[in-house]
């Protein structure tokens, strides 16, 4: 949904009326992951996307419908060959598709949720996608850390899903979950799907060479929060690093650490130590090698990477703490050029966080997207 604020909110704000069609479960070669959003509006435009193009035609209708009746339906895409020509994922994935009537009668805490994601405060929200009662279907409950605001119908299903949902935002994860009609757990009758909300994930790139530049640019693609910190101010400066968020003249380790103490590194950060030179490198990497983050890659040669780890096993060390150490970092895609280094970088995190192989497509079998996150 948050690609879609943008036109979402307005119409809200105006005491307008927005069909919303959510991804809410994805399978197999789906095209969009659950939180993908489409939004239409009353007078019949159209924002988003939630399968690329395959099936946009009949969420389209199906909102223009729930607009008129105000009651919010679930529907399941998927394709056979016996239905080539009906609706549905030409790509031959699966995917529901909950689409509401969006208005400040159905939907009072939009403001809410809106103005947590703008200030990057961590917000989940959970809305009943199916139940055997139809005046359940819609409610919303918005999840914050330490508060929640609206209802799923009862208390006993807000106590349930505000636990699960605090657990999805922490990983930032988007995900459909099942109870019973009144939130029981190892149940059916009521199934939720929880959107977390969390600020971009951070990337955190150590050495002001021509090598983070480019990795900063593929890290603010793929949504990170990038972040350049080196202790040389003269390379260290904004107008070397034009995709980067932030860049910052501190000796890494320190910086790291600091970063750490202020809660601003969680299991979602990625670091890349890209200085190859042992005085930046071993204490930067003695701190991150303890945390729990989702990668650590460090740049170098293989005999920089022997080196490095002797270095690093003299400081104390463990194998299994050098084990999580990417080195030397990226796959094996015969880069050459900043660019393409960058490319394979950004290939290794992306494998990493989504359990991926290293190989072409072409030579393994079985499914190409993978549902959920490792770990």
């Amino acid at each position: 949904m948050r690609d879609v604020l943008g036109d979402l909110v307005p119409a809200w704000r105006a005491g307008g009326t927005v069909g919303l069609g959510t991804v809410v479960g994805a399978f197999q070669s789906a095209p969009r992951l659950p939180g993908a959003a489409m939004v239409v509006d009353a007078d019949g435009t159209v924002s988003g996307s939630v399968s690329g193009g395959c099936v946009e035609g009949d969420v389209y209708e199906t909102a223009r419908r729930v607009l008129a009746s105000g009651q919010a339906e679930l529907h399941r895409y998927g394709f056979s060959d016996d239905q080539a020509f009906a609706v549905g994922l030409t790509c031959g994935g699966i995917i529901d598709v909950f689409v509401e009537p969006v208005s400040q009668q159905s939907f009072p805490e939009l403001g809410e949720v809106a103005d947590a994601i703008e200030a990057g405060t961590p917000v989940a929200l959970a809305v009943v996608a199916e139940h055997d009662d139809p005046a359940r279907v819609g409610r919303h409950l918005v999840v914050f850390a330490d508060r929640t605001a609206g209802t799923l119908g009862s208390q006993r299903t807000d106590q349930a899903v505000t636990d699960d949902a605090r657990g999805l935002l922490a990983t930032g994860r988007n995900r459909m979950l099942t109870y019973g009609p009144d939130g029981q757990r190892m149940e059916d009758g009521m199934r939720v799907f929880v959107s977390s909300f969390a600020p971009p994930p951070r990337m955190l790139v150590f050495g002001a060479i021509d090598f983070a530049a480019a990795l900063a640019r593929q890290g603010a693609m793929l949504g990170y929060r990038v972040t350049v910190c080196d202790a040389r101010g003269v390379f260290a400066t904004p107008a070397r690093f034009p995709d980067a968020d932030e860049v910052v003249v501190d000796w890494p380790h320190r910086y790291l650490q600091a970063e750490v103490d202020a809660g601003r590194v969680d299991r979602r950060t990625v670091i890349a130590v890209l200085t190859h030179d042992p005085k930046f490198d071993v204490p930067a990497l003695q701190v991150a090698l303890g945390l729990d983050v989702a990668y650590i890659g460090a740049m170098g040669s293989r005999l920089t990477h022997s080196d490095r780890q002797r270095r690093l096993r003299e400081a104390g060390l463990s194998e299994e703490l050098l084990d999580r150490l990417h080195s030397p970092i990226g796959l094996d895609l015969g880069a050459r050029t900043p660019e393409e280094t960058a490319v394979s970088i950004a290939a290794e995190i992306i494998a990493v966080q989504w359990g991926g192989g290293r190989s072409s497509l072409r030579e393994v079998s079985g499914r190409i997207h993978h549902d959920d996150l490792v770990g």
